[in-house]
């Protein structure tokens, strides 16, 4: 329990000192006059109010990242703990809040207009490629996954699909709302809707952590409990642990949602509650997480303490979506049958309320580099049909295999965001003077850490080369030349823009 509520405290903190620190190194601007008035649209550029913006940049990034990559992150200990906390505060707030205040400097443009204005043309179109392929395939699962969960509460129309019954029914009123939601008016479904989805997730996070405290604080994972790998499958906390729990500490899905919401922002000072804010809120829904699937499992009467029972639990049920499995057993258990059933449907919301907004970024990255107007509503079908077909017809494919690279992808977009940033914040230091100067480190120094990550992870991973024991010294090699030559470059581009007037 004091693991957690630490945890809990310096997280609420790390909003408020750490969150108001990034914001002073920014630089904002209470004057200016935001994309949202500059450019209103009625349709991506809209202005709406802070308190609703903040919930659909919440449900926006969170979808089962913070719930799922928690739960199968516990699994490497009590360390996930400090990840969680520590990532949160000095990476992924960090990234969420540069995406999104770079996109409202830069006119509401996209994650890769905003990455290659910094890092080059070639790096922009690598970008685009980039982005949209892992918001397509995101999509795609958010489509697939909350159709079968609405299928095990209200069974509908299936069909035959790689020995197992695929929910179409569900899956095709699934993707007629995210094609409402792709070409409607931000303000029209997702401004509306959010809000309900958001109080369900918030009920299901608030519950849990509510139920735990009160009744299993004793049983809760301790960081005095050691922070050595419990993982049984011989992989390394590091990096496996750090591309696991994305969307809880950083995730460079994020930043193609950070934009959606630059659009309709009317003040600058709203950045902070926004962008940071809501990675700190994702934060703490992983930080509940975690604990609930470290803690609801312990037994002492079989011996079985903390995480030992979830890899029990984890045994039986070899093959089948673990983490699932704990999102149900879990809230059914601590919340009833209408609070598991509500909490479920949370989990359900927070995937579809990603997957719709995924495509509807996906659109504005195409419109952006095709400079093609959105506001007659036949442009804007002209970009979403091609993306509606490739998202309905991969449902019908088996990409498990695909898949498996996601989270490396994902965590690699993450890393030319922090680079971008940290270009960014060099330059306008130097040019505005700015006492913080050497502020731009906020962004240097994960970025560093990301590159270390994403490059040794694609080694060591069983969907990358998939080294040997023996062998992960070179993995980390490798990762460690490529950190400190992109450090090396860096430092030399610096010197230039020093000696260029």
């Amino acid at each position: 329990m004091i693991t957690f509520l630490v945890a809990l405290v310096v997280l609420v903190l790390g909003f408020v000192l750490y969150g108001t620190f990034v914001e002073k190194v920014f630089g904002i601007d209470p004057k200016a006059q935001t994309p949202a008035v500059t450019k209103a649209d009625g349709v991506d550029f809209v202005p709406m109010s802070g308190w609703r913006i903040f919930l659909v940049q919440f449900l926006n990034i969170a979808g089962l990242g913070p719930i799922f990559g928690a739960i199968m992150g516990i699994f490497f200990g009590p360390s996930a703990f400090l990840w969680i906390v520590f990532g949160t505060i000095f990476a992924g707030g960090v990234h969420d809040y540069l995406s999104g205040m770079l996109s409202l400097r830069k006119g509401g443009v996209s994650l890769p207009e905003i990455v290659g204005s910094e890092l080059g043309s070639g790096v922009r179109v690598f970008m685009r490629v980039l982005s949209l392929v892992l918001l397509l395939l995101l999509t795609t699962t958010f489509l697939s996954g909350p159709a079968t969960l609405l299928q095990g509460l209200a069974p509908l129309g299936t069909m035959p699909f790689h020995g197992r019954a695929l929910p179409i029914v569900w899956v095709l009123i699934i993707f007629a709302y995210y094609a409402l939601a792709t070409v409607l008016p931000v303000d029209k479904l997702i401004g509306r809707f959010y809000p309900i989805f958001g109080g369900m997730l918030l009920f299901m996070g608030i519950g849990i952590a509510g139920v735990m405290l009160a009744k299993h604080g004793s049983a809760m994972p301790e960081l005095t409990d050691g922070l050595y790998n419990r993982k049984a499958d011989g992989l390394p906390i590091f990096p496996m642990m750090f591309v696991s729990i994305a969307c809880g500490a950083i995730s460079g899905f994020h930043g193609t949602q950070s934009p959606i919401m630059a659009r309709c922002l009317t003040n600058e000072r709203q950045g902070r509650w926004i962008f940071y804010g809501a990675m700190v809120a994702e934060g703490i829904l992983a930080l509940i997480w975690a604990a609930a699937a470290g803690t609801f499992f312990a037994d002492p009467e079989q011996g079985l303490y903390g995480i030992d029972g979830l890899q029990a639990f984890a045994a039986q049920h070899k093959g089948e979506n673990i983490a699932a499995l704990v999102v149900d057993v879990v809230s059914r258990s601590w919340l009833g049958t209408i609070g598991g059933i509500l909490a479920i449907i949370g989990v359900i919301a927070a995937p579809i309320t990603s997957g719709d907004t995924a495509l509807r970024s996906a659109r504005l990255i195409v419109a952006d580099f095709l400079h093609i107007d959105q506001r007659p509503q036949l442009k804007r079908l002209a970009i979403a049909l091609p993306l509606f077909a490739c998202v309905f017809g991969m449902v019908f494919v088996n990409f498990d295999i695909v898949w498996r690279y996601f989270s490396w992808t994902n965590q690699t977009l993450a890393v030319f965001t922090l680079w971008a940033g940290t270009v960014w914040l060099y330059k306008n230091g130097r040019q505005s003077r700015s006492a913080y100067s050497w502020g731009y480190l906020i962004a240097l120094i994960p970025a560093l850490f990301m590159t270390m990550v994403s490059s040794s992870y694609i080694f060591i991973a069983p969907e990358g080369f998939h080294l040997p024991e023996q062998y992960r010294w070179i993995g980390y090699a490798v990762a460690a030349v490529v950190t400190i030559g992109l450090l090396v470059l860096f430092a030399n581009w610096t010197k230039n823009v020093k000696s260029t007037k």
